[in-house]
């Protein structure tokens, strides 16, 4: 199972890295109408999200810092942001660094039960499917988002 995960991680972050490369500030932090968020929350939910799925964030902060949650946790939104919120930049780093720890989970990791179902799934493997899905699901949004800003 780990080979299927870490292949659709990497078609999934190449997915969303290339919609988010090259975008100026302006783009970044718009919220276009009839959208919750912009694409800078979006590289932040996705990465805070992994980190939550797979490396028990928030309760474990040694990548992201705790504030994360607050920034681009379920429920967010960059209108309640204070000043000092990472830079686009610094978020995609982060998300690429953050797949070269999720290439390294070891195989047996996968076949690990949780302690309870998340979203339906029942393994760490299954999770890890979720986290790769979820992070897809967001590259669409920022594809859209991306259309409508260009209009």
């Amino acid at each position: 199972m780990n080979n299927l995960i870490i292949s659709q991680f990497n078609i999934t972050h190449n997915g969303f890295m290339n919609e988010i490369k090259d975008l100026d500030k302006a783009t970044l932090d718009t919220q276009p109408e009839g959208f919750n968020n912009t694409i800078r929350w979006h590289i932040g939910h996705v990465l805070t999200t992994n980190e939550q799925f797979l490396f028990g964030f928030p309760d474990n902060t040694e990548h992201l810092p705790e504030r994360y949650k607050d920034l681009f946790g379920f429920g967010s939104k960059p209108a309640d942001w204070p000043e000092d919120v990472p830079s686009a930049d610094e978020l995609a780093e982060q998300l690429s660094s953050q797949l070269e720890r999720i290439k390294a989970i070891p195989e047996e990791k996968y076949a690990e039960k949780l302690p309870e179902p998340v979203l339906g799934a029942q393994t760490y493997g299954e999770l890890a499917a979720v986290a790769a899905f979820h992070e897809g699901n967001h590259a669409g949004r920022v594809n859209a988002m991306k259309k409508v800003l260009n209009k």
